[in-house]
């Protein structure tokens, strides 16, 4: 069991209030109007949360990924749209980390730390699960590269001021052909296109975008040629503990607005909810417990600089899944006033769903998980040559 040390549970505390104030006041109203919560970006970036994912040596506030993700569990549990804003943030950021040169971390970084937004562009019209198959192209003319194509479902995309894109720069490779850049808002030809209306996180911006003729240096290349997907990927493994603090946060709230409802309805009195109700209470509790251990312990991983990816996979699907769980059981147990637009558990179902399609379906993680299990060594043969040393 990860233990929060005495730091932790002081910025624990702090992120709390922050949502408290800013965030839990105004959530239902931004939802209602589908509007993007821009005014919270000058608080975010005074309390250091914007640049949290950047070292100090850039400016940013140097968290470590347990600090991360007590920070969005906070946001998930106070506004899962709001908490995406934070956390795609944090996942562009991820990607410079992976393969970013030091001028580049200046160049995209510097922008974050003033109070700006990113966004991650991997997702196509005819490329969302299958990343490989997207056909954005970035064509090298002299000394700099011509982008051209649509992306699709960009968190932050229509506020961002700068983005990690991804682009094909030689189709007959494949994956190997596929390339990462960084583009910068303010680039003549990169297009907001159609703005995304959705069932959940509905303040989140999400947002098409066109790329027409987009010149970009090759200063801007990630990586080399072809390192794209592989940059990708190892974005996403960081990415996917974030999405799960988020849904814990979400599974957090709707578990605690049971509880109130409850405390309301039968007060300090002898007269308690059936039984039925006490054990759906204690499992909604057990799964939320285990779900935040899990988002803990990938983060974990991380940070001791051990490899994470299997449970990072883990991580985001079982705690997705669990804020799915724990919502929809909370509006059952709410019953009418759970389906009513005046209580907050209705749009947790809504916004939990999010969370185990984006940064990578949760079939796609079972995919992941699978795979790893079966390349690993054969544990009794491990064991069988031990036994013979």
């Amino acid at each position: 069991m990860h233990l929060l040390t005495p730091i932790y549970r002081e910025l624990q505390q702090s992120a709390q209030q922050f949502v408290a104030r800013h965030i839990i006041p105004v959530a239902a109203e931004y939802d209602r109007k589908a509007e993007f919560h821009e005014f919270i970006l000058e608080e975010a970036a005074k309390a250091g949360y914007l640049s949290m994912a950047i070292p100090k040596e850039y400016g940013g506030a140097g968290y470590d990924s347990v600090s991360q993700a007590i920070v969005l569990e906070a946001w998930g549990y106070g506004c899962a749209g709001f908490g995406t804003t934070l956390a795609a943030t944090c996942l562009s950021v991820d990607s410079l980390l992976v393969a970013g040169t030091d001028e580049q971390k200046k160049l995209f970084f510097d922008p974050l730390v003033k109070g700006g937004i990113a966004a991650f562009a991997l997702t196509e019209p005819g490329a969302g699960s299958d990343a490989g198959a997207g056909t954005s192209t970035a064509i090298k003319t002299g000394s700099e590269y011509v982008l051209n194509g649509t992306k699709c479902f960009i968190s932050n995309g229509g506020y961002a001021k700068v983005y990690v894109l991804y682009a094909v720069t030689d189709p007959s490779k494949g994956l190997k052909g596929i390339s990462a850049f960084i583009v910068e808002r303010s680039r003549p030809g990169v297009v907001i296109g159609a703005v995304e209306h959705k069932l959940g996180i509905r303040s989140s911006n999400t947002v098409e975008l066109l790329l027409n003729d987009v010149k970009v240096p090759e200063s801007n290349l990630l990586g080399k040629e072809g390192d794209g997907m592989k940059i990708a990927m190892k974005t996403l493994d960081m990415a996917r503990p974030p999405a799960g603090a988020l849904a814990v946060g979400v599974a957090q709230r709707a578990l605690d607005e049971c509880i109130k409802f409850y405390r309301t309805k039968y007060g300090s009195g002898k007269i308690q909810p059936g039984q039925a109700a006490q054990f759906r209470l204690a499992d909604m509790e057990i799964q939320i417990q285990a779900a935040r251990q899990l988002v803990l312990h990938a983060f974990a991983l991380r940070d001791s600089g051990l490899p994470f990816s299997k449970e990072s996979a883990i991580a985001k699907t079982f705690c997705s899944d669990v804020a799915m769980c724990v919502t929809t059981d909370a509006l059952n147990l709410l019953g009418s006033y759970g389906y009513s637009g005046d209580c907050v558990v209705e749009k947790l179902v809504r916004d939990a769903k999010i969370l185990q399609i984006y940064e990578g379906t949760n079939q796609i993680q079972r995919l992941v998980i699978a795979r790893q299990l079966l390349a690993e060594p054969d544990p009794a043969k491990s064991q069988a040559q031990k036994a013979g040393k």
